[in-house]
């Protein structure tokens, strides 16, 4: 883990995310206190998730409550042209 001050990682923040891209996790001091830490994005595995959905399958039978919550799900998922931050 590297510790750089943030006027450090400001002059060389491409640097820095491609570390981070790399699994380095960089922390950021200012006035010699730690203040944030920039660390790599945690990435999805979507085979995983395809097998897990896949086994669970088999040993589980889906209603139609379930198919209902699942559209239900992609439909918040999909967002909407509403921004609740600007209200």
């Amino acid at each position: 883990m590297k510790e750089l001050s943030a006027t450090e990682v400001a002059r060389s923040f491409s640097a820095v995310l491609d570390g981070a891209e790399k699994g380095e996790t960089v922390v950021v001091t200012r006035g010699g206190r730690q203040v944030a830490m920039i660390v790599p994005s945690p990435r999805g595995n979507g085979a995983a998730v395809k097998e897990f959905v896949r086994s669970w399958q088999d040993r589980h039978v889906f209603d139609d409550e379930f198919e209902a919550n699942v559209a239900a799900a992609r439909g918040a998922a999909s967002g909407t042209d509403d921004d609740p931050w600007q209200e």
